[in-house]
C-alpha cells in the first residue's frame, strides 16, 4: 500500500513539475532565461496553493479563474482570504449585505464596495440638508456613491 501511494505522489509531482514548466515555455517560448524564472515562480505558487491553501470556497475559485497559472491563483487566493477577513471585521450591516448580495463570491469586490459605499454614506451623512441631497436620496435610495456622485455634480 506504501508503495502504491509513493508512486501516486511521485506521479502526481512529476505531472506538476510538467504542467509548470508547459506553463513557462508557453508564456516565454523564445527566451530560457525566462522560462526558468517563470517555472520556478510557477513552481512555488503551485507549492503554496497545494500546501497552504486552507480555504477550500477561495482556493476553488481561483483555480477555476486560473486553471492553468499558479502564480495569478496564489496572488489572487491571497488577495480573496484577505478581504474574506476584512469583511468579517466590517461594522456597517447594511452596506455590508449590500456588497455581499452584489459580490457573493467575489470578497475583493465585496471590500471594494464596502469602503466605497461606507466613505460616500460617511459624506452624505456629514452634509447639510439640501434641495441636491434630498434629490441624491431619492434617485439613489440605494446607493450612496451615485449619490455622492450626483451631490457632488449638482452642487455650485
Amino acid at each position: 500500500m506504501k508503495k502504491i501511494l509513493l508512486l501516486f505522489l511521485i506521479s502526481v509531482s512529476l505531472f506538476a513539475n510538467e504542467r509548470v514548466k508547459k506553463i513557462a515555455e508557453f508564456q516565454y517560448p523564445n527566451d530560457a532565461k525566462m522560462q526558468k524564472f517563470e517555472y520556478n515562480k510557477q513552481l512555488k505558487a503551485y507549492n503554496f496553493m497545494i500546501n497552504n491553501a486552507k480555504d477550500q470556497e477561495v482556493k476553488t475559485n481561483v483555480e477555476f479563474q486560473y486553471p492553468n497559472d499558479y502564480s495569478m491563483q496564489k496572488f489572487t487566493y491571497e488577495k480573496e482570504v484577505s478581504a474574506k477577513n476584512y469583511m468579517k471585521t466590517v461594522n456597517d450591516q447594511e452596506i455590508k449585505n449590500m456588497a455581499t448580495s452584489k459580490y457573493a463570491n467575489d470578497y475583493s469586490m465585496q471590500k471594494y464596495t464596502y469602503d466605497n459605499q461606507l466613505a460616500a454614506k460617511n459624506y452624505m451623512q456629514s452634509l447639510d440638508d439640501s434641495n441636491i441631497k434630498r434629490t441624491a436620496k431619492r434617485r439613489y435610495p440605494d446607493d450612496y456613491s451615485m449619490q455622492k456622485y450626483y451631490y457632488d455634480n449638482n452642487s455650485f
